[in-house]
Parts: structure tokens; sequence; C-alpha cells
């Protein structure tokens, strides 16, 4: 009579020598990070941001035209309420050019901006079902943005093209265009990092969602998106400083259409106070994600 054979038990858990890639466990920390957790979902990183592009658009008469025809719109209402009626100067700059510029950086920081800022409102029963890293939905948002951003900036160069072959506008771009893939890197992480900040806040104080939407409607005034800084007088002009978007806004403009007044200081103080902010909201939102998703 034979004997059974012994089935090999397998290993549930990876031997003493062999570690985990990562763990999930309901503790955090300030030392946390998850960026290697992080790259092994780059894929649902990128899968996010093609989805949310295609949403915002189906079921829609224009469907994608809408990245370039919200910016025109909104441009038609600046030159005639600001530029015609008010009277703001331009200097020698266009006022479509002028206004144009604001709208696109402005478009960018704003639309990244409320789109983190709630967060754990939009997805939190996404968070709720299935774990992965918490930093790609913001991360796939800040994506999202930045596509709508470079498509509407094909749309400022046939502008620009118009203007100088038809209008005369006479400008000749110079060193300053290197430095706007640097501008539009600070404006999108200085729009993140407030983002990820507020988000924390919206989940455990729901009432703060009516402040952020109303911040972020005043906070445009104190940024030079309808009007030069040079028009600021020097009075009060140190207000407009303290905004770390002020000279990233007039960079933007000096190396598109030479109207800008800045300084080195002023850039230097913005990169260091984004840098810094943005850093420090990484920290929190590692650290305070987790306990939020229950409350979300």
């Amino acid at each position: 009579m034979s004997t059974p054979s012994r089935e090999r038990s397998l290993p549930i858990y990876p031997p003493d020598n062999e570690p985990w890639d990562w763990e999930v466990t309901n503790r955090t920390s300030w030392r946390t990070w998850s960026f290697k957790a992080l790259w092994a979902y780059r894929h649902l990183l990128f899968r996010f941001v093609k989805r949310d592009f295609l949403v915002n658009y189906q079921q829609t008469l224009l469907g994608p035209l809408w990245v370039v025809l919200q910016p025109v719109l909104t441009l038609v209402v600046y030159v005639l309420v600001f530029g015609k009626w008010m009277g703001i100067k331009t200097g020698d700059a266009p006022p479509v050019l002028f206004f144009l510029c604001g709208i696109l950086l402005w478009g960018l920081f704003s639309d990244l901006f409320t789109g983190t800022a709630f967060l754990f409102t939009y997805y939190g029963s996404l968070y709720n079902k299935v774990y992965f890293p918490r930093l790609v939905i913001p991360f796939s948002v800040a994506g999202t943005q930045l596509l709508r951003f470079f498509i509407q900036l094909v749309l400022l160069v046939f502008v620009l093209g118009y203007y100088s072959w038809y209008r005369s506008f006479a400008f000749t771009p110079g060193l300053w265009l290197l430095s706007l893939p640097v501008v539009i890197l600070l404006t999108a992480l200085f729009a993140l990092a407030l983002g990820l900040i507020f988000c924390i806040l919206t989940a455990r104080y729901r009432d703060l969602s009516n402040i952020v939407h109303l911040g972020i409607r005043l906070f445009m005034f104190v940024t030079p998106v309808i009007y030069p800084l040079s028009v600021v007088p020097a009075s009060v002009r140190w207000l407009a400083n303290i905004n770390p978007l002020s000279p990233l806004f007039e960079v933007f403009r000096y190396a598109l259409i030479g109207q800008g007044l800045f300084t080195t200081g002023q850039l230097i103080y913005s990169t260091l106070f984004i840098t810094m902010l943005f850093l420090l909201a990484l920290v929190w939102f590692n650290k305070q994600a987790a306990r939020l998703i229950d409350v979300a």
C-alpha cells in the first residue's frame, strides 16, 4: 500500500533574505517617501491623464476644441472690458497678446490648484476601494493641466505669428525664451503645492471650499494677469512683489512679447519660495493623506 505523497507548501511571504519592494501599512511618517512605488505606478498615472483629458470633452458639441475656445472667449471679454472700457495700458505690446499671455499662464495655475484642492472630494471613493500611491492622482491632475496648457500655447504662437507678419509687431525673441520651461514648471509646482495643502484642509473642513473658490478669484487681482506690474504705484508695489507668481508672469510676457518688469532677486525669491513650499506640501500630504481616507 503506497503512502500518499506530501505536498510541498509554498511560502506565503518572501524569505528573510529577500525583502519586500514596498509594504502597505497603516503607519505614516514624515520621512516616508513613496517615489519608488510612484514610479511603479507610472502607467496608471498616464492612464489617469488620458482619461481625465478625454472625459472632460465627451458628450460635448465641440469636443477638445474647448481647450482653445475657452481662452479665446476669455480673451475677448478681457480685451473689451479691461482694454477698451477700463483702458488698462499694456505698453508697446498689443492688448491681445498681453492679455492672452496672462490668461494662459493664469489658467494653468488656477485649474491645477482647484483640481487638486478638492482631491478627496472628487476621488475619495476611489481611494477607499483600491490601493495605489496617493500622489498618483494629484500628479495626474498636473499632467492633464500641463497638456491643456501646451495645446493652448500653440494658439499663442499662431497669434504671435499673425501680429509679427501682418501687424508689424517688432519683437525679436532673445535668450529669455529659454526661461519659459522654468517659468511654466514653477507655476505648476506652486499650484500643486497649494493644492496639496488645501486638499487636506478641505477634507477636514468642508466649508473651506467656499473660501478656496473666493480666494482664487481674489488672488488673480494681486497677480499681474490683467495689468503690467509697471502700472502699480511704487508705494504699494511691494504687495505684488510678495506674490511669488508676479515675477513669473512678468518673465513669461517679457520672453514672448518683450513686456515685463522684474529683477534677478525677485526671480531667486520666487524659485526658493516655491521649491520649499512644494517640498513641505509633499511631506505634509504624505503624512496626513492616509488619515483622511475614512474622513473624505
